[in-house]
């Protein structure tokens, strides 16, 4: 054997032996073999003196600050562009757009609707995609799908044309929320995520479009202003399709920003959760078991019922203010301060649910209570009253709210990579669902009252509250039936046995530890 052989076995021997010692150190993980998840090998190749240093509370506190200044601002803007996307059709509406495509009768509707009708077909097929293709990658080309397809929006003439580039341009839509859910369970811990969920799914779009229609409004350009919308928001998401290639990780592990003695403090912060990073390989054990639990059928139900409201609202707000006797460039700009209240109210919401561990769904539903008192006064009030229908209208976007206080129970509650993203699916369905039912609920024969619509809303939100007070009961008796099998609380576990646990990608019914959050 050559001098250049003996060297180069050395080399492979020390290496070895350096990664026995640093999978010793974060208690074998290697050991754990095909279940062990992205985060769990990464840290298995770990030098062990990146492992060994503790991590200390201001380490970790300068990691949060650095992480939140990178990944809320990139799942915000993704939000607030897909929600333009959306709600920018309602100022279309009355900017001439059912003039020009010649939509009669209730094809508005079906214009509003036939968006998520994309999405409720692309929603699985979109989450088993997430699992198995590098995220970044797979939602900067989605994103650069909907952008294009927001271009063509731009250019249709007729209902199909129309209501043809609208159901496409769902199905590329249809991973912004699952996407942005995912990456806040690999981000963050479960205490600090509804607070950062509250600050990216937010109702700012209401503001943007508000403003970015009346500023359009007021163009002397040839080109027609509805088109003109579309058009400038399509080369707006193009740009933001290479920033999210280039900044958004597809896991903590892959952020080139971050140093390996970074990664690792992010992956121990997170793996207090218990709940797993990410997973290539589908379970299908964990899919069934998902279909079998009631509470992935109840926050289902609560995000389809809360979402109705949202779809009604997302197509026929312009129209609705309109109605109520203002002018098409005043419409736009009285469009703005329902992102205030919805994004303010979501905010000091769930402020008080964090201080508040165990009273979630009873704030919950609690915060529906505001919202239906004022679908009653949008129901009841006379339509000549306008300032008080409209003050009722902008009290009604506090509906946001319970739905952003809910959104982090799935990931919170759910351990098991392939079993979160099944219930991830399941959960944006349910939203899918209630989108695709919200526009049906405003009738042309109801225009331009809605009263018809405002009772849809108002029994909507009732089935939202009944259904999430059943959720939370359930969980609060699984915790209770677990702190009596365990002797009152979960036993005490090494360092070794919490890491090994929590990277294991076990399904929280596995996982007798696991206690649920409500």
């Amino acid at each position: 054997m050559s001098h250049s052989d003996e060297k180069s076995t050395e080399q492979k021997q020390a290496a070895l032996s350096d990664a026995e010692t640093a999978s010793h150190a974060i208690g074998d993980l290697t050991g754990l073999g095909r279940d062990a998840d992205v985060a769990a090998q990464f840290l298995a190749s770990l030098d062990p003196s990146v492992i060994n240093e503790p991590v200390t509370k201001e380490e970790s506190r300068r990691l949060l600050w650095k992480i939140d200044l990178i990944i809320i601002p990139l799942l915000a803007f993704s939000v607030i562009i897909s929600a333009v996307d959306k709600v920018i059709i309602s100022n279309a509406a009355i900017y001439g757009m059912r003039t020009d495509t010649h939509l009669v009768g209730d094809q508005f509707s079906w214009v509003g609707s036939i968006f998520y009708f994309g999405f409720l077909i692309a929603e699985w097929p979109g989450n088993i995609l997430m699992q198995k293709l590098p995220l970044r990658t797979f939602y900067a080309v989605t994103v650069l799908g909907w952008a294009a397809l927001t271009f063509g929006t731009g250019g249709t003439n007729s209902f199909a044309s129309l209501a043809s580039v609208r159901f496409l341009m769902g199905i590329f839509e249809a991973v912004v929320f699952p996407v942005c859910t995912l990456v806040s369970a690999m981000w963050w811990t479960i205490d600090e995520q509804p607070i950062r969920i509250a600050i990216w799914y937010n109702t700012l779009s209401s503001i943007i479009t508000g403003l970015f229609s009346y500023g359009v409004g007021h163009s002397n350009s040839s080109v027609a202003p509805w088109r003109l919308l579309f058009f400038i928001l399509g080369a707006i998401t193009t740009i933001w399709a290479a920033v999210l290639y280039i900044f958004l990780p597809s896991s903590p592990v892959e952020a080139w920003w971050l140093t390996d003695r970074q990664k690792f403090v992010c992956l121990e912060r997170v793996r207090k959760s218990n709940t797993g990073i990410e997973d290539k390989k589908i379970k299908w054990y964990q899919i069934k078991e998902c279909l079998l639990d009631p509470k992935s059928w109840l926050i289902s139900i609560f995000a389809c019922a809360l979402n109705i409201p949202n779809g009604g609202l997302v197509t026929f707000a312009a129209i609705i203010v309109n109605g109520m006797g203002f002018s098409t460039l005043d419409t736009t700009l009285l469009g703005v301060p329902t992102g205030v209240v919805g994004t303010l109210w979501s905010l000091a919401m769930n402020i008080i649910a964090s201080r508040l561990p165990g009273w979630r769904c009873i704030l919950i539903v609690f915060a529906i209570t505001f919202p239906m008192t004022t679908a009653i006064l949008m129901w009841k009030l006379p339509s000549d009253n306008k300032l008080s229908l409209l003050g009722a209208y902008y009290g009604f976007y506090s509906y946001w709210a319970p739905y952003t206080m809910s959104t982090s129970l799935p990931m919170a509650n759910t351990s098991g990579h392939t079993k979160k993203v099944t219930l991830n699916a399941m959960f944006f369905l349910g939203y899918c669902v209630g989108n695709i039912l919200g526009p049906q609920v405003f009738r042309a024969d109801d225009a331009p009252q809605y009263h018809k619509g405002y009772i849809g809303l108002l029994a909507s939100l009732i089935v939202g509250a009944v259904s999430i007070a059943a959720y939370g009961l359930i969980c609060y008796w699984e915790n209770a039936k677990r702190d009596r099998l365990q002797g009152g609380a979960p036993p005490p576990q090494t360092e070794e046995e919490m890491i090994r646990e929590a990277f294991s990608d076990k399904t929280d019914k596995e996982k007798l530890n696991f206690r649920y959050t409500y």
